[in-house]
């Protein structure tokens, strides 16, 4: 009976002909699919086959020889340094997302990446009265749909240095990567790579909620990113992070509480910070201001200069109270640490972090430490 083909592999164009040209120097008959044969340099999780009797053989060669290349590749990588991330949809929260972004960079001594991620459709669809017929997308749509991002990220390119050379925003270094796929994966997979210090996003705030309650990209940046995320409201008057004094931190009294505020005060200016520590309790409970007391002066004798103040809101009002109290303590931003949920929790129980992003009107920093 014949060996029949397996899948070793899928990888770029450019990586399964490399892993080809090895193989066959070993004597393994190798055969690379899903491949646009007319523009190979677009193709998209090429598959490397062979046959199944030669798979152990094959194993061992592609696993040493991509341990090469990727050791290779580091020598020349530039050195890693501090980055801050901001992910974006070339609309207009690019204004206010820039700003904070590369205020962020200036003060953390950071470049700034940007990151698009698109998608390509692998159909089109046509429609004829109750029959909708489905094709495989062709060469020129994906080449249109590459061309036209390539072409918005120089105009932005070209706009972000007019930006710094009339003095709107620091002169930071700054890139982007393009990057096809879906958006909160692209996200996600590019901080495990980069290690930012921190996301800047932007969030459609209280008002426009409606728009993309589910589905919010950044809504899902913010529950499972590994990396604090600065969520920016956007098409709302918020102050600059130069300017950003009061800063409301909510708290279960978690012992990591204490790290993750001593992060949210590194990315501001100490000089004059005032924390706010918020507990949210279904009744009165004197245990909980004890907590909170102890919280206020252990911040008030390690971080002198910094004013702390506490504060216990009930749990069982609606996030519009709890609006109403952040606009009420003039709060310019809140800070919490939360755990990850996985997908299921997530599903059937929105986290604080999302029910904030989409009812309160304030930059929003969360953290998952």
């Amino acid at each position: 009976m014949e060996d029949k083909l397996v899948t070793l592999a899928i990888r770029t164009y450019q990586r399964a002909q490399m892993i080809k040209t090895v193989l066959e120097q070993s004597g393994i008959e190798t055969q690379i699919h899903n491949l646009n044969l007319e523009h190979p340099e677009m193709a998209v999780g090429v598959r490397v086959r062979i046959k199944e009797s030669d798979l152990p053989r094959a194993l061992v060669i592609v696993e040493e020889k991509e341990k090469a290349w990727e050791l290779e590749e580091s020598k020349d990588a530039p050195p890693r340094g501090r980055k801050i991330l901001i992910p974006i949809d070339l609309t207009d929260q690019i204004n206010d997302v820039c700003l904070y972004g590369f205020q962020f960079a200036e003060k953390l001594y950071a470049e700034v990446i940007f990151l698009y991620a698109y998608f390509t459709p692998a159909f089109t669809i046509t429609s004829n009265n109750e029959i909708n017929t489905y094709s495989l997308a062709d060469s020129e749509m994906l080449r249109r749909i590459v061309n036209t991002n390539s072409a918005d990220v120089e105009n932005l390119t070209n706009l972000i240095n007019k930006w710094i050379a009339t003095g709107k925003i620091p002169d930071v270094k700054f890139r982007f990567e393009l990057k096809e796929g879906v958006p909160e994966d692209q996200i996600l997979e590019m901080c495990k790579k980069e290690q930012p210090v921190m996301v800047v996003m932007g969030s459609r705030g209280k008002n426009r909620k409606d728009e993309e309650v589910i589905g919010s990209v950044t809504a899902e940046v913010l529950e499972s990113c590994n990396v604090p995320v600065f969520a920016v409201p956007v098409d709302l008057p918020v102050k600059s992070p130069a300017e950003i004094s009061r800063i409301a931190f909510l708290t279960n009294f978690d012992q990591k509480d204490l790290i993750a505020i001593d992060t949210a005060i590194s990315f501001f200016n100490r000089e004059k910070l005032e924390l706010i520590f918020i507990h949210a309790s279904q009744k009165k409970d004197s245990w909980d201001e004890v907590m909170l007391a102890g919280i206020k002066e252990y911040f008030s004798k390690h971080y002198e200069g910094i004013k702390t103040e506490y504060a216990i809101l009930n749990r069982d009002e609606n996030l519009d109270q709890i609006q109403q109290f952040l606009s009420e303590a003039n709060i310019d931003m809140v800070a919490l640490n939360t755990k990850k949920r996985n997908i299921f929790a997530r599903f059937f129980n929105q986290g604080i972090a999302t029910k904030l992003l989409f009812n309160v009107d304030t930059p929003l920093l969360v953290m998952h430490l």
